[in-house]
């Protein structure tokens, strides 16, 4: 299996903004579509949200609508997530995984995440 790079994490302070990308050699999101996660110390792991291959069609978990994007750059064959007006619950690693499974996507599982830390 093929491990997904998390990218772009960091610190900023509460209200801030960070860009995530995801990607990983071969991997073509305009088929296998993507989904986050993100873990926060001590706690499970949460879904944040998914984009269905192309176009508009992404969904969100209520923490995050409206602050966060997820958008799909068929061409870099990267996926994104703007976080904004960002919260120290935000604080957590994120994840990335194909949305589809099947024999090509499915061998794409996420990789080491990228850690978020918003302090107040």
């Amino acid at each position: 299996q093929v491990q997904m790079v998390e990218t772009g994490g960091g610190s900023v302070q509460t209200g801030g903004s960070l860009r995530l990308s995801c990607t990983a050699p071969g991997f073509k999101s305009d088929i296998c579509g993507m989904k986050w996660y993100r873990q926060a110390e001590g706690k499970e792991r949460e879904w944040v949200g998914i984009i269905y291959k192309t176009g508009p069609s992404a969904r969100y978990a209520d923490s995050v609508k409206g602050r966060f994007t997820i958008s799909n750059d068929e061409t870099e064959a990267t996926v994104y997530l703007q976080m904004n007006n960002l919260k120290p619950e935000d604080t957590a690693t994120y994840y990335c995984e194909p949305a589809f499974g099947g024999t090509f996507c499915g061998r794409f599982r996420w990789g080491q995440g990228t850690q978020v830390t918003v302090s107040s």
